[in-house]
């Protein structure tokens, strides 16, 4: 090998060292990039599952409430019936004063602002934490689609170190900018694409 041929070799090896160095630098900023939207993803997941949880607990909540109203409205019912039958006044009054009561309950567990815990308000905070899940989920289905655009990235600048194809860095490249897009949209626009 003449000095000349040694001489474009060196500076050759040079040439592929300095774009292999910007290749990793490319990896190291996609990989950046991925660790950010799973996190994101893992944190959206959870906060879908403690929301479907809460929904859930809350419309069997609701659930219970009706049920109660339900039977103590049925008694009270009943109790109207029976008025006219009873032999003295004493029992009458007696009765009236328990339909009183049982109408009262019924009137508290359909509607109670003041704890939250009637059957309209828990019906509320139900759909409100339904909204609240539906929201997380959209958003882990970006992050997860941003993670995915960015993990085929780094394999396709990993090709391009090995192949010397600069093409496939230019395809890393703009998956990454496609991974970055789908993250915004799931901090900023997560309903902005129906992707679920």
């Amino acid at each position: 090998m003449s000095a000349h041929e040694s001489m474009e070799h060196a500076e050759h090896a040079e040439h592929a060292s300095g774009e292999n160095r910007k290749i990793a630098l490319l990896i190291a900023v996609i990989a950046l990039f991925l660790a950010l939207s799973e996190t994101l993803g893992k944190g959206a997941q959870t906060e879908a599952i403690s929301k479907n949880v809460e929904a859930s607990n809350l419309w069997a909540f609701f659930q219970a409430k009706t049920i109660r109203r339900t039977v103590v409205q049925t008694a009270a019912e009943q109790g109207k019936l029976n008025l006219p039958a009873l032999p003295d006044d004493a029992t009458r009054a007696a009765l009236q004063k328990q339909i009183d009561d049982w109408q009262k309950n019924a009137a508290r567990y359909r509607s109670e602002p003041e704890t939250g815990e009637g059957s309209e308000q828990l019906s509320e905070r139900a759909r409100h934490a339904e909204e609240e899940r539906d929201l997380a989920t959209a958003k882990y289905h970006h992050y997860e689609l941003a993670s995915g655009a960015f993990q085929i990235a780094i394999v396709l600048a990993s090709a391009t170190i090995i192949t010397g194809m600069l093409a496939l860095a230019w395809v890393s490249g703009a998956l990454m900018l496609v991974g970055i897009a789908m993250t915004a949209l799931g901090l900023f626009e997560p309903h902005l694409l129906p992707l679920h």
